[in-house]
C-alpha cells in the first residue's frame, strides 16, 4: 500500500457535500452496471425534463412517469428505484443531509437498504463521496477487489470476507485505502491508443 501511496501521490477524494441524499442516491443507481461516461449523459438527459437549473426535487420527480423516466435511458428497475427513492425522501426514511449528519454508518446502511433498488453498495457510495465518512471499505466492490489483488501481486481476487478481515489494518481509514485500491486498477490499465487523425 505504501508503494501504491507513492505512485500515486495524495489522495484526491473530495466529498460532494453540497448534494442532498436522495439526489446522491439516485446518481449512484443511475451508474449501477455502467460506466461513468454513459451514467452521466442519462443523467443530464434526466435533468433536462425538468425546467429549474438544479437537480429536481423528490416532488417533481414524483410528477414523472416511468415511460418518462425510461425514456430518457433508465432501465425498468431503476425507473422504479428513482421513484422510490424520491417517494421515501418525501415520506422522510431518506433524510436531508442534516437528518444523517450524527447518524452511524451502519444505521444509515440499514436505513437506506429499505429503499427499492438500494443496496449496500449504493450506500457505501453515499457514505464516501457525499457524507464523506472515512471508515468506510466497500469490499463487493469490483474495483476494490481488483485493485487489492493489483496492489499486493495477487492471482486471484479475494472473497469480500478476505478483504473484510484484511482491511482491519487500515481502520479508521478504510476510505482513503479504497480510493488508492480504485487508482491501482487505473495505473494498470493500459491508456486507449489515440485515434489516427486522417490528413
Amino acid at each position: 500500500m505504501g508503494r501504491l501511496i507513492r505512485d500515486v501521490g495524495p489522495c484526491g477524494l473530495v466529498p460532494e457535500t453540497r448534494r442532498q441524499p436522495y439526489h446522491a442516491l439516485i446518481s449512484a443507481v443511475a451508474h449501477q452496471q455502467l460506466t461513468g461516461r454513459v451514467a452521466e449523459v442519462i443523467l443530464k438527459r434526466f435533468r433536462a425534463l425538468f425546467a429549474g437549473r438544479g437537480f429536481p426535487t423528490p416532488e417533481a420527480i414524483l410528477q414523472l412517469s416511468e415511460a418518462q423516466l425510461r425514456s430518457v435511458g433508465f432501465s425498468r428497475a431503476k425507473a422504479l428505484a428513482i421513484r422510490d427513492i424520491a417517494a421515501k425522501a418525501v415520506e422522510g426514511l431518506v433524510p436531508t443531509s442534516r437528518g444523517l449528519k450524527h447518524l452511524p454508518d451502519d444505521a444509515i446502511i440499514e436505513r437506506l437498504t429499505q429503499v427499492r433498488g438500494v443496496g449496500r453498495w449504493t450506500v457505501e457510495m453515499l457514505l464516501m463521496f457525499k457524507l464523506g465518512r472515512p471508515d468506510v471499505l466497500p469490499v463487493d466492490d469490483f474495483g476494490v477487489r481488483k485493485g487489492y489483488c493489483l496492489a499486493y501481486g495477487l492471482e486471484a481476487l479475494p472473497r469480500p470476507k478476505e478483504l473484510l478481515q484484511f482491511g482491519e489494518r487500515w481502520r479508521p481509514y478504510r476510505t482513503t485505502a479504497a480510493w488508492y485500491l480504485w487508482r491501482a486498477v487505473e495505473l494498470h490499465t493500459p491508456p486507449k491508443p489515440a485515434k489516427r487523425v486522417k490528413e
